[in-house]
């Protein structure tokens, strides 16, 4: 680093600044309109500058808004390196930072763009969160929407536009529900207060009278839990909780939990929320259905192997060939109709080995089947 050096200031600038209103705005204003409108194949000139800083009634030379820059990348680079302002406008002046500047100068020296560095947001960062969004099935259309333009907001508006025109409509049911956000923010303060506390709400159905409304479970009666963790899951968000009513851990969607409130009862289940394994709980939670966890042995046809890591994964997990056609899984799986149903769409492809309390569950679920045809 570069010894501290007297910082040079532009006596006849600053005093100019100091006639005309609202100077002090200008730097800010010039950096904001960089960020939004330029990125290396959209600089924008000087006389773009001037103009938009004039529609906000700001007067500015071509002079000025140079020396707004430089002063621009000298603070962000001081903050950026914990350094002194004399130490910032040392390293940039000096022609061997140029790749840490936060504005530069296109080759051409007509215009002036914002270089994205490794701490900020690409245009990729934020066509994944975008794309993420609409996936979301917990997330209504007006909310995706939002945040699609929150993402977006974070890159220049030529990449923000390619995000919003080229990212695919993910034809799958939403929820219609506008209370999300409230519940998942109610249930956040349960969960991190200080005397963390247990919650209440009615839990919602669909009527097949109706299936444009849903209807209350329990005929509307309140259901209580100790909410402990906030999970995302094929596209729904989800609460694992301590029911007081069934004295064991719960999962409940949250787009069809309403009214959601507190109640200042401290929370139970603390024991038996320290029994979850969490790391492994989507793994082996099939649909968010709860049942018995047991360890079992699958079999499966090698073309499935991709297929099967994807939805069990490779952490601790253990993987091996049984012959040239097929591999075992030994893995640790809650049972329950939604894993059986798994096993069923890969047809003769896919079969329980062990433990045999377990193939004659599947056995049942399949004679339940065929016993309605």
């Amino acid at each position: 680093m570069a010894k501290q050096t007297k910082k040079v200031v532009d006596q006849d600038f600053e005093a100019e600044r100091g006639k005309r209103k609202h100077q002090q705005l200008k730097a800010y204003l010039v950096m904001e309109y960089l960020m939004q409108h330029t990125d290396e194949q959209h600089p924008a000139t000087i006389d773009s500058i001037i103009a938009f800083l004039d529609n906000h009634g700001i007067e500015a030379e071509r002079r000025s808004i140079g020396n707004d820059i430089r002063e621009i990348n000298y603070v962000l680079y001081m903050l950026e390196e914990n350094c002194s302002i004399d130490i910032a406008v040392e390293d940039l002046n000096s022609g061997d930072y140029e790749e840490e500047k936060f504005i530069r100068q296109t080759d051409n020296r007509r215009g002036f763009y914002v270089c994205r560095r490794r701490h900020d947001i690409t245009e990729t960062d934020a066509r994944l969160l975008a794309e993420t969004v609409y996936t979301a099935r917990f997330l209504n259309k007006k909310k995706a929407e939002r945040l699609v333009d929150i993402a977006s907001s974070l890159v220049s508006t030529s990449q923000a536009y390619r995000i919003k025109h080229d990212i695919p409509e993910f034809d799958r049911p939403r929820t219609t529900a506008q209370d999300v956000y409230n519940g998942v923010s109610t249930i956040s303060s349960a969960m991190n207060s200080h005397r963390p506390e247990k919650i209440t709400f009615r839990y919602q159905k669909y009527s097949i009278d109706n299936i444009e409304k849903t209807v209350d479970k329990r005929n509307g009666s309140l259901y209580k839990v100790s909410p402990y963790k906030l999970i995302l899951d094929n596209g729904n968000y989800y609460l694992l909780a301590f029911d007081d009513k069934s004295q064991s851990m719960r999962t409940y969607r949250v787009d069809r939990m309403k009214g959601i409130a507190l109640t200042g009862e401290p929370r139970d289940g603390e024991e038996e929320f320290a029994a979850e394994d969490l790391k492994n709980y989507t793994r082996r939670v099939f649909g968010m259905f709860r049942g018995k966890r047991v360890p079992m042995v699958l079999c499966f046809d090698n073309v499935l192997l991709d297929t099967v890591i994807d939805r069990l994964g490779k952490e601790d997990i253990r993987y091996s060939s049984m012959d040239e056609q097929h591999f075992t899984v030994d893995v640790e799986i809650e049972v329950s109709d939604q894993f059986f149903a798994w096993l069923c769409g890969f047809g003769n492809m896919a079969r329980i080995i062990s433990p045999d309390s377990v193939v004659e569950e599947f056995k049942a679920f399949l004679d339940k089947i065929k016993a309605v045809y």
